[in-house]
């Protein structure tokens, strides 16, 4: 089973070089966002309680997050693999993965992670507010805490995984069609 991490700042580019990456590879898509934007659309209790952390840009608690990814990951029907969209984010939410993926007999092939510099992903987001309408990438505030929080609490998961020889940086600057490239290059070369 080919489950690849995608990593990287808010505005990076994960989103769209997942959807990428799951049309070629048949993966299963596992975004924590997307999930947690679906509850707060639909006004569940978990959306409600992501929603209060996430207008902060805060990340939200492990346990709820692990829970709601574990759900999803037992829905999907025989897949070829999954790649991890925004999860994990902190080395426990790593280690809780390891352990969940290896009781259903398999682990985390790869960490991509998408290197992009700071002033560039401030423009991604103020452009993806603009577009998609998402508040969350209007504030200056919240981007430059949502940066901060990944700086300071989700980086250091980079560690974990280049000490298990699974990371590999992909540069993230350049048209979609070159990232997508590097990334399909990384990933073939497994």
């Amino acid at each position: 089973m080919l489950n690849i991490v995608l990593f990287g700042p808010p505005g990076a580019g994960k989103g769209t070089q997942s959807e990428r990456i799951i049309e070629k590879y048949g993966l299963k898509h596992l975004s924590t966002g997307d999930i947690f934007r679906a509850n707060i659309k639909g006004e569940t209790e978990l959306g409600k309680l992501a929603k209060s952390y996430m207008d902060k840009g805060q990340l939200v608690p492990d346990e709820v997050t692990i829970k709601m990814l574990q759900s999803e990951f037992k829905k999907a029907e025989n897949p070829k693999g999954f790649i991890f969209d925004g999860f994990p984010r902190t080395n426990a939410q790593a280690e809780a993965l390891d352990n969940f993926l290896s009781s259903e007999g398999t682990s985390i092939k790869v960490m991509l992670a998408l290197d992009v510099a700071e002033e560039e992903l401030r423009e991604r987001l103020k452009k993806r507010a603009e577009v998609s309408g998402r508040v969350d990438d209007a504030n200056p505030e919240v981007i430059q805490n949502r940066i901060n929080v990944y700086k300071a609490e989700t980086l250091p998961v980079k560690e974990y995984y280049l000490k298990q020889d699974k990371f590999i940086e992909i540069d993230g600057i350049g048209t979609v069609d070159e990232i997508t490239n590097r990334l399909f290059t990384a990933i073939d070369k497994l």
